[in-house]
């Protein structure tokens, strides 16, 4: 309740202040300047004019839609700008010195020995040709042609490269059933054949089921004796009753030739439970056998005689499933994971299905310096780097979209070295890895590849394959990557900017490399102690941004030491924070949600709007000190600043919208308005002050012509509008969030707007009454219609100002902050203001009609009197005709130059003119012949249908109004005859008898002007058919029948059928006189013949006058009484048994009317040649006479 008594007394302080809208109007000296030394000035000295002024609060009213749209604008989607080169500053990785001359060397002489030893086949991605490898290596190392022939040489006369062949037995399917159950049960043999001779060749190619080895061929090879080792044969585990059996068996054979050795592998059914793998393992040497294929089967039949005690039989024999033989120079490089189709060993053997093998070929011994002194991993990770620096450096355009990809030269050698140096798919990711991230952080590459290493290495991950070392080396690349990539993210700003694509797909993939980093198993493995990422981000961020915010503020340099500078600089520090909000929300906090998870628009947010808040707040109490002062007056250039600041802090505050809810209270611009609730009000003064100037501006250069030919106003009103538009915009954008600071402010705007427009309307108006003298009457008419436009768009306008300042919101604001009372306040406050300033503008828009329809009085005059004055003999259309021509004319020009609304006003005051000027007219010519009032009844009636025009014109309502009735009346009676007058006074008399009545049954001792309180009763008699003869009797019951001297009165009643020239031969009657009574009896009966024409019309009745007898003078008038004659007569009347005595008494309340009163008899009165006339009007006058001589 004391906030709403408070906002109360804020108000009436300002209605208090000001005087009435119309005097507040007078327009002050556009030259009047006022100073004082408290003033906070400009930084120019001076005030910029008026269209200036609001042009400026335009421009920073638009300056948030225009940052934002050039926020869009620069969005990546728009912009293809390269990005910004990554220089975090010297890193860990390119702090690491560069390899010697001597390293270099020997690890080129690496890649040449591994060229020279290169086998396996080959596939289109590699590089066959020697030369070209050598000549590629050259280039990549910066080796010349006699030093690259002295470290080849030496290379050739190394050892050469020992071979191992890994087998892996995955599984097999579809294998032939050889047992009863439906089932097989499948095991592996398999072993390394020895290079074959041609001729062996051919057989092979015969025989596809067994290998065959002559005696002389193992004696030609020193590695292999006539006794073949144990070794050279490998035996899988049995896999019972199944045709699809799943091994899942690793094995390494060495190779003697690469070129000619093969590998050759049986399947066969085990019949019984001896293990042939441990028959094999115990079987030291075995001679006397011719071939391979053989030599498997006597393994199985020695298991077997082992295991039965020679008791061996063919029934146990194994079951051949079908056999591969595998040449292993037709190895890929890479190895080989596929299924292979198992052969017979003849053209009678049965067998189907598949085997599923994986081949790799590695050496197990290199002559190089390198390989002797270090692991292969380092050696591979040298090499790639190498490769790398050299691959890199060959990209020509967009060098930091580089994806990694390699020449086919350097892929070749890269892959051989790698099966050469039997490095796990595991262990090439891993230096594929750290060698690209170390690079990437020398010469930028593409992020999006990174990320791919990152996951190769978590598809492969096998913590159980790694050692010590490459654990060691893993971790600290992870490390050194993420401070790369974390030093980035503290100028992220400048080298990740919206404006570029590229930059912001980098940003987007640097991200997601960071969040791949830390989700990984293996970083999780090998840095078990690191911190969460997020904590780590959030402080990087939170760093780079107090260091971009410090760096933005230190950049904008004051012109000068004033307030008003540092405020302006204030402005611009914002708006920074706004679009660097916008970024962050917009762009970068989408990139770090769906990567890291990291909310980097609240953390931004908060950030900012903390820092800039504690800023502004500084500044602003500064300025509320000053402004507090007494004599301290705003100028513009400080008001324009303020109001750019607010608006600007509010544009930064409602980003808050985009936090989650827990982090949206307790924000540092909560609160922020009321900085400025001092300086709004100097704010507001302004900007009134610089409406009136450009309202005085507008009206002055206004040439009072339309501004266009649609429009029908001229450049004033459209200013003014436009004036007030840009005001109510203001308050728009201010958003007051206080409601009873809000319901002030609108108070006050409402009235400034309110006053404005009302000064418009009289300087408007003087310019009109400067401008008439001497101009002709059209061109002053079409002025005056202009005027009035103007002022109705101006209305029209503020009849929009509750919804454009949106009142409602600020209704529902107050109730709840103050309850119903404070709504009611609202609307009774701000309605009261509205409603003055529209009754001020109509009250000067009837003036301007006046004056407009004052012009068309001499005219109008002299046309109705064309029309009293013609002769009876000529038609009514040819006597109106010449009215209505004028009025169709003036109301064509009228039409085209005034807009609906004022065309309606002005047809409703010509026409009540119109009414008037007739209505003179009619009363200047009583007692003329009934024609000339038919001719203006005709007149009347026509000028309704004029002014209607269809629908289109006046409501019908609106032009038959009290004035059109009363005209209407009196040209009706006045046309008629003076018997049809007389009949009508009797009418109306009627029709008052029964007023009067109904007034005593609801109000039966209220008195009545004019009136007694007399009754009289009478009975009346069934009514006579054809000759009827009424019968009634009178009784007359009277309070107020007494005589002013005495008290007392001696009345009798005249009874008479009227209108007497309706019943002429009816004579009145008259009862006896009954001496001193108020209440005299008389119980008369009296008799008259009326026949039904006569007693059914309506104005036929009986009158009944009450008089008191004056023996010494005129009788005097008690008072009368009427009825209708239909009430007593007709055959619907039913009759009553026993006559007249038994008819219930009619009770009839007496009336002294005044007959001067009515406008009937002054007609009559008029009609001195009508004998009739006369006689009836003098019959009144004596009543009415003798009634003033009674009282």
């Amino acid at each position: 309740m004391s906030t709403l008594l408070e906002i109360k007394s804020s108000v009436l302080r300002q209605v208090q202040s000001r005087q009435s809208l119309l005097r507040k109007a007078q327009t002050p000296s556009s030259t009047e300047t006022r100073s004082s030394t408290g003033d906070i000035a400009s930084a120019d000295g001076g005030d910029r004019g008026n269209g200036e002024f609001f042009e400026r609060m335009k421009s920073i009213l638009q300056k948030q839609e225009n940052m934002q749209r050039s926020a869009h604008s620069e969005s990546p989607m728009e912009s293809r700008a390269p990005p910004p080169p990554e220089t975090p500053g010297q890193s860990r990785a390119a702090e690491r010195p560069g390899l010697t001359r001597r390293e270099l060397d020997l690890l080129y002489e690496e890649a040449l020995y591994t060229t020279v030893n290169r086998a396996g086949v080959t596939s289109g991605e590699y590089v066959t040709n020697e030369g070209e490898l050598f000549r590629y290596l050259q280039e990549v190392f910066k080796v010349g042609p006699g030093e690259h022939e002295v470290i080849l040489q030496r290379v050739k006369e190394a050892k050469r490269a020992s071979y191992a062949l890994k087998v892996s037995v995955m599984e097999g399917k579809n294998l032939l059933a050889k047992d009863a159950n439906g089932y097989s049960d499948p095991y592996c043999m398999l072993g390394i054949l020895l290079g074959q001779s041609p001729k062996e060749t051919e057989e092979k190619k015969e025989r596809k089921f067994s290998f065959r080895k002559k005696k002389d061929k193992f004696e030609k090879r020193s590695s292999v004796r006539e006794v073949l080792p144990a070794r050279y044969i490998q035996v899988t585990e049995v896999k019972p009753e199944t045709l699809n059996p799943v091994w899942n068996e690793h094995f390494v054979f060495e190779i003697d030739d690469v070129y000619s050795d093969q590998l050759h592998l049986d399947i066969w059914d085990h019949d019984d439970d001896v293990s042939v793998s441990e028959a094999c393992k115990k079987l030291n040497e075995i001679s006397g056998f011719k071939g391979m294929g053989r030599y498997f089967k006597q393994i199985a039949k020695s298991v077997r005689a082992n295991g039965t005690a020679g008791a061996a039989v063919e029934e146990n024999v194994d079951d051949f499933l079908g056999c591969l033989n595998i040449s292993i120079h037709e190895i890929p490089v890479a190895g080989v994971d596929r299924w292979f189709k198992l052969e017979p060993r003849s053209s009678t053997s049965s067998v189907q299905g598949e085997c599923r093998l994986i081949l790799k070929l590695t050496t197990t011994q290199r002559d190089t310096v390198l390989s002797k002194k270090d692991s292969y991993m380092p050696v591979h990770e040298m090499l790639l780097c190498q490769i790398l620096e050299y691959e890199h450096a060959q990209v020509g355009t967009e060098p930091y979209s580089w994806s990694g990809d390699l020449s086919k030269p350097a892929w070749t050698v890269l892959s051989h070295h790698a099966v050469q140096t039997d490095l796990s798919p595991l262990q090439q990711a891993i230096i594929q890895w750290q060698s690209y991230s170390k690079h990437h952080q020398v010469q930028s590459m593409d992020y999006s590849f990174l990320l791919e290493l990152l996951r190769s290495i978590e598809d492969k991950w096998d913590p159980a394959a790694l050692h010590r070392e490459l654990e060691q080396s893993l971790a600290e690349s992870f490390s050194i990557f993420t401070e790369y990539c974390l030093a980035l993210l503290k100028r992220m700003r400048e080298v990740f900017p919206v404006t570029s694509t590229s930059a912001i797909t980098r940003f987007d993939f640097l991200l997601r490399c960071l969040g791949q980093i830390h989700s990984m198993q293996a970083f999780k493995s090998v840095c078990p102690f690191r911190n969460e990422l997020h904590v780590e981000i959030t402080a990087v961020v939170k760093r780079s941004t107090l260091e971009w915010y410090e760096a933005t503020v230190s950049s904008f340099k004051p012109e000068d030491s004033t307030l008003e500078a540092q405020l302006r600089i204030l402005v611009q520090v914002v708006d920074a924070v706004h679009v660097d909000v916008h970024r962050s929300q917009n762009v970068y906090n989408k990139l770090f949600i769906s990567t890291v998870k990291v909310d980097y628009y609240s953390i931004t947010y908060r950030q900012l709007e903390k820092l800039a808040a504690d800023d502004v707040s500084a500044a602003m109490e500064r300025v509320c000190g000053t402004l507090e002062q007494e004599g301290t007056k705003m100028t513009q250039t400080m008001g324009e600043t303020l109001f750019e600041l607010y608006i600007t802090l509010k544009a930064l505050k409602q980003y808050r919208e985009f936090l989650p809810l827990k982090d949206a209270k307790a924000l540092a611009l909560c609160g922020f308005h009321k900085w400025f609730k001092t300086s709004i009000h100097k704010w507001l003064q302004i900007v009134h002050e610089k409406s009136c100037d450009r309202i005085r501006k507008a009206v002055e250069v206004d040439k009072l012509e339309h501004v266009d030919a649609l429009s029908k106003h001229s450049s004033s009103a459209v200013d003014v509008t436009t004036c007030f538009n840009q005001v109510k915009e203001f308050w728009v954008q201010l958003a007051w969030p206080d409601s009873a600071g809000a319901f002030i402010f609108v108070t006050r705007l409402t009235a400034d707007v309110c006053s404005a427009a009302v000064c418009y309307s009289e300087l408007i108006k003087r310019k009109i009454e400067r401008s008439q003298h001497g101009q002709e009457n059209k061109h002053l008419t079409n002025q005056l219609c202009i005027a009035l436009n103007n002022i109705e768009h101006v209305r029209k306008f503020l009849g929009n100002l509750p919804q454009g300042m949106d009142w409602k919101s600020l209704e529902v604001a107050m109730q709840e902050s103050c309850g119903p009372e404070g709504k009611e306040q609202v609307q009774k406050t701000l309605n009261a203001q509205l409603l003055s300033i529209d009754l001020d503008l109509q009250r000067e828009v009837k003036r301007m009609i006046a004056h407009l329809t004052d012009k068309m009085v001499y005219d109008l005059k002299k046309y109705i009197q064309h029309i009293s004055l013609s002769p009876d003999s000529i038609h009514n259309d040819d006597a109106v005709s010449p009215l209505m021509k004028y009025l169709d004319d003036t109301l064509v020009i009228l039409s085209e130059s005034l807009v609906k609304a004022n065309l309606d006003r002005v047809l409703q005051g010509l026409w009540t003119l119109l009414l008037k000027l007739i209505l003179d007219t009619v009363a200047e010519n009583r007692g003329v012949s009934v024609e000339f009032y038919g001719r203006f009844y005709y007149t009347a009636k026509a000028l309704v249908e004029f002014f209607h025009a269809e629908g289109d014109g006046l409501p019908v309502e609106d032009l038959r109004n009290e004035d059109y009735k009363a005209l209407e009346e009196e040209l009706r009676l006045n046309k008629c005859s003076s018997n049809e007058l007389i009949e009508q006074y009797y009418l109306e008399k009627i029709g008052q008898q029964e007023v009067l009545s109904i007034l005593h049954t609801v109000h039966p001792e209220s008195g009545l002007p004019h009136t007694s309180h007399s009754s009289t009763s009478i009975r009346r008699s069934p009514p006579i058919l054809h000759t009827a003869h009424p019968e009634s009797v009178l009784h007359t019951n009277s309070h107020a029948l007494r005589r002013l001297s005495l008290g007392l009165s001696d009345p009798f009643v005249i009874i008479e059928l009227c209108p007497q020239h309706w019943f002429p031969t009816a004579k009145s009657q008259r009862t006896q006189v009954k001496n001193k009574t108020l209440h005299p009896v008389f119980d008369e009966l009296f008799q008259f013949q009326v026949t039904p024409a006569q007693y059914k019309k309506r104005f036929a009745c009986i009158v009944f006058t009450v008089m008191d007898y004056d023996w010494l003078s005129t009788n005097d008038f008690a008072g009368e009484a009427i009825c209708r004659l239909s009430d007593f007569c007709g055959p619907d009347k039913p009759s009553v048994p026993g006559g007249v005595k038994n008819v219930q008494p009619l009770i009839l309340h007496l009336a002294r009317p005044k007959p001067s009163e009515k406008p009937i008899l002054k007609m009559l009165e008029a009609r001195t040649s009508d004998r009739e006339a006369q006689e009836f009007v003098k019959k009144l006058k004596e009543i009415e006479k003798s009634m003033g001589e009674g009282d």
